[in-house]
């Protein structure tokens, strides 16, 4: 599967990223959300975060949504498309307001965090197929959704559906599954309905912990029965790295349809460089590794050791970083490769969005052999190492 490819669209971009963005108020200091007595304002939201650092990284992205006719609403149009991202089809809605939030400092994925939101009845949950321009949504060589969007309403669930449907020249279709329990209305929902959006999807993101809340299923091979449809099964490790699985065993670069957007051969690695992840699984000590069979390619990818700051938005930065790669066509272990270092960018800084690493830095890291990869550390400031000087990055 690769996004390579001409399109005769005269406002094709690389990436549309379509999904509620909100404007985030982060506390002064630490502590519960009852004592925090100021908060800096800030920006969120998983599609945006992703068009944001796609652009950032050189690749042409626009989010498409809907904000109130407000000052957050006009906060956040003017924020993101700071970062280069085309927001002409953000639609303004004068009836109902932009969703906000609130969050403390610790981590998303611990009981210690707490985040209240201030989104129902948002601008972004009256999205609908009638409410946007579908030409615009799908003018893109990959259109990139999660799973938030259809916890939002039964509209955005309707518009979710009629977008991963599969139909001749649709553009490469990313879903990441992004499981938030608090949004969805009836719990019993989640499960049916992310399965039956990810099956409808070419590539999807899934963290092996979402799949066991979700699915009860952990094992990334498990997870592929399940989800057998797309071409592209990332499951997400954490510290442990990726497992990337694919149809077939075929080459790295797949050939585009006649809409130009979506490969039908796959991004199907063979293994590559084979090595040995240590036996805690959290960091592999001999890299990339990969199994063949009746159903396809398995691949896992170490996940460099990261010093963090913050583990916020490290999800978001990963997808960026696979689908950046996908669209440049690069074989599979670089994918994955590419979305660690984008992780990594995000996790040693405060905020979801970071500066990623220079093209050419990323490239030369996601090129070291497994050893080399295996011994690289990454902390604060990493992704302005100076040009050639990989060393600063890396453990001795």
């Amino acid at each position: 599967m690769t996004a390579t490819g001409p399109s005769t669209a005269p406002d094709v971009v690389d990436v549309v990223a379509l999904g509620e963005s909100m404007v985030t108020f982060l506390p002064s200091r630490p502590g519960r959300l009852a004592d925090v007595p100021s908060f800096d304002r800030g920006i969120g939201g998983a599609e945006s975060n992703v068009a944001c650092t796609l652009a950032a990284a050189g690749h042409s992205a626009r989010w498409v949504s809907r904000v109130g006719a407000d000052g957050f609403g006009d906060h956040l149009v003017e924020a993101i498309g700071a970062y280069g991202v085309d927001t002409a089809h953000v639609a303004r809605d004068t009836a109902r307001p932009t969703g906000v939030y609130f969050r403390t400092a610790g981590d998303r994925a611990t009981d210690a965090h707490e985040v209240a939101y201030y989104r129902a009845g948002s601008a972004a949950s009256a999205m609908s197929a009638d409410a946007l321009d579908l030409d615009a949504v799908r003018a893109g060589r990959i259109l990139h959704l999660s799973g938030i969007t259809a916890a939002l309403s039964a509209g955005c669930r309707e518009l979710m559906r009629e977008l991963t449907a599969r139909r001749p020249g649709r553009p490469l279709l990313s879903f990441d599954v992004n499981h938030r329990p608090g949004l969805w209305r009836d719990a019993g929902d989640a499960p049916r309905v992310l399965r039956e959006l990810a099956r409808g999807a070419d590539l999807v993101f899934v963290g092996d912990d979402e799949a066991r809340d979700l699915w009860g299923l952990g094992e990334p091979r498990a997870v592929r029965e399940w989800l057998p449809e797309p071409e592209v099964l990332v499951v997400k490790q954490g510290a442990g790295g990726a497992v990337v699985l694919t149809h077939g065993t075929g080459g790295t670069h797949g050939t585009p349809d006649a809409g130009g957007a979506h490969g039908t051969g796959g991004a199907h690695g063979t293994g590559g460089a084979h090595g040995t992840p240590d036996a805690g699984g959290a960091h592999g000590t001999g890299g990339t590794h990969g199994t063949p069979d009746a159903g396809g390619t398995a691949l896992h990818v170490p996940a460099p050791r990261v010093d963090v700051v913050a583990a916020v938005g490290a999800g978001d930065a990963f997808a960026a970083g696979f689908l950046s790669a996908t669209l440049r066509g690069l074989p599979v272990r670089d994918r994955l490769r590419h979305g660690h270092l984008m992780a990594a960018a995000a996790l040693t800084v405060p905020g979801d969005l970071a500066v990623p690493p220079a093209r050419a830095l990323a490239d030369r890291l996601a090129a070291l052999d497994d050893t080399a990869w295996g011994r690289l550390r990454l902390g604060p400031g990493w992704t302005q190492a100076d040009e050639g000087a990989e060393e600063e990055v890396r453990t001795p």
